[in-house]
């Protein structure tokens, strides 16, 4: 897997068990932060990166078998692939080529009671940085993500996110811990 691409996830991706990509490594990058928006082909809020020089996010990258990017872009079809040129750093023992999936310029927005942030995207999200970076890594998360002003539909009890995990009582109580500091606005769910 030396010479094969890698991809630098820094939202459900940290998450290893909502891919079975080998080769994961932690990994920061700079130049970049997380911010929720809602793109055209999601009915709901995701995360994307945009450029915000003085910044950094932590993440995993993970090599792309056999450099076959279209199981990666199918999963992440509403974003384009953008190469990391500068500000990776990584535990991998190489130093691969990287890639990092975001919206593109234009097409998309801020989330909405109508596009909403889901509470079940937050704890897939949340729990791999628990499980990558600890307490104080998943806090990162928080501090390097924009739009904590968005709304959050708790859909815990029958969550709509496709690759959602279940949470512990510990995990579950850091995540509400966490968007009470943040002051979240969080909406119950319909049925």
């Amino acid at each position: 897997m030396q010479d094969a691409p890698h991809f630098f996830g820094y939202g459900s991706l940290v998450n290893r068990a909502t891919h079975a990509y080998p080769s994961a490594h932690r990994a920061r990058v700079q130049g970049w932060r997380r911010v929720w928006r809602h793109a055209r082909l999601r009915p709901v809020a995701f995360l994307s990166v945009e450029p915000a020089p003085g910044a950094e996010i932590e993440g995993l990258i993970a090599a792309v078998p056999g450099g076959d990017w279209a199981a990666l872009d199918a999963r992440e079809a509403a974003y384009r692939r953008e190469r990391v040129t500068t500000g990776i750093r990584h535990e991998a023992p190489h130093r691969p080529e990287v890639a990092l999936y975001r919206l593109p310029d234009g097409g998309h927005a801020a989330p909405s009671a109508a596009h909403p942030i889901l509470l079940s995207y937050v704890d897939v999200v949340v729990q791999g940085y628990l499980r990558e970076f600890g307490q104080a890594g998943a806090e990162r998360f928080f501090e390097t993500t924009a739009g904590w002003e968005a709304p959050i539909l708790d859909d815990r009890a029958a969550p709509r996110y496709p690759r959602h995990q279940g949470l512990g009582a510990d995990e579950r109580a850091f995540v509400d811990a966490m968007l009470r500091g943040l002051s979240a606005r969080i909406l119950p769910a319909t049925a």
